[in-house]
């Protein structure tokens, strides 16, 4: 698997029944089963030709019962479980489908590619509480990784934003890609052919951004 992949397999908690939605080649999956740590695994797509190539690496597990395949719509067409990942969406998609789906597990792991903002208020409103929300880098990149698992939690400003683990523990990807950010923002401050009204509102988004870094 990928950095990224094995990153996102590392906080994945041992449980019974596994759904990888919008599972893409079903890597994790498979190494969820493989090294032991969930009993069955569904892996899902939306679309029935991109759910093949899961289909063909994890086909002994389905084969023995152990794991299932399903075109879904997100949750609507998965059966129950203890845990569920959605990784590789935006994260208005990843909204969407907490808000429309028949259940929702007790564990959810989620990796958004943006508007991260909008799920941590989305699963808080749901009955999530955060147990990890932080930024890690495969060298190239940079992602979001949440565990979440059911309970009440609330989230400042502040945590909606930059996410609750950043803030504590400061990991190093998050300071990093703040410190990119924020060049940028300086950069943009100083470029004489943005208006004056542009140059002024990324000058004030680089002072913000510099407390975290």
């Amino acid at each position: 698997m990928t950095t990224r992949l094995e990153e996102i397999f590392s906080v994945l908690p041992t449980c019974g029944a596994f759904a990888d939605v919008g599972c893409d080649h079903g890597y994790i999956a498979k190494a969820m089963l493989d090294r032991g740590k969930c009993e069955f695994a569904v892996i899902s797509d939306i679309s029935k030709k991109c759910l093949e190539k899961a289909e063909n690496l994890l086909s002994d597990y389905i084969r023995q019962g152990k794991a299932l395949s399903v075109v879904s719509d997100g949750l609507k067409g998965v059966r129950e479980v203890d845990l569920c990942l959605i990784a590789g969406m935006g994260g208005e998609e990843i909204v969407s489908i907490i808000n429309s789906a028949p259940f929702l597990p007790k564990r959810l792991v989620l990796q958004p590619m943006k508007n991260c903002d909008k799920v941590r208020v989305c699963v808080v409103k749901a009955g999530y509480k955060v147990v990890k929300d932080y930024c890690f880098t495969d060298g190239k990149k940079y992602y979001d990784l949440m565990v979440l698992e059911r309970g009440k939690d609330s989230l400042t400003e502040e945590e909606i934003e930059f996410g609750r683990t950043n803030l504590l523990l400061r990991p190093d990807a998050f300071l990093m890609r703040n410190r990119e950010v924020v060049r940028r923002y300086d950069s943009l401050a100083n470029d004489e052919k943005l208006s004056l009204n542009d140059r002024q509102a990324f000058l004030e988004k680089a002072e913000k951004l510099k407390n975290y870094v």
